[in-house]
């Protein structure tokens, strides 16, 4: 009896990997409609491009790793990586809403903006945990 461990993933990493995908999907579409003004607050004054622009360019990037999530399983662990990068590159932008005192989001206080600041590590963690790509890097 062989003591490798199949290549499914589990059932809790591809419920969180599909929701974290939605997620995503859901937040990039909100960010080229509902949400444009909301996501301008996050963009910081040092990105070279027009805020609007910043917020579509996102916006897109991010409905496309959202579908990636859901439907590359067999690519899983690479995008899980591209999505820390992502979650990792879009941080400046938190901490420019906090720096800055931007309200958004419901965001509307320092305490707020900065306990933010707290989660975004564990969306990286969250992605890599859900693609198992910690353990197929190895």
């Amino acid at each position: 009896m062989s003591r490798r461990r199949s290549a499914r993933p589990s059932v809790p990493r591809t419920v969180v990997r599909i929701l974290l995908g939605a997620t995503m999907t859901w937040a990039g579409i909100s960010h080229l409609t509902v949400a444009r003004e909301e996501f301008r607050a996050q963009v910081p004054k040092f990105v070279p491009l027009d805020p609007d622009v910043t917020v579509l360019a996102s916006g897109i990037a991010e409905i496309s790793l959202g579908a990636a999530l859901m439907l590359l399983v067999r690519r899983q662990a690479t995008v899980g990586w591209v999505a820390a990068v992502f979650f990792t590159a879009i941080f400046p932008g938190n901490i420019a809403q906090w720096m800055h005192h931007r309200d958004g989001f419901g965001l509307d206080t320092d305490t707020k903006r900065f306990v933010r600041l707290l989660f975004q590590p564990v969306l990286i963690a969250v992605a890599l945990w859900a693609t198992n790509a910690l353990r197929k890097r190895r």
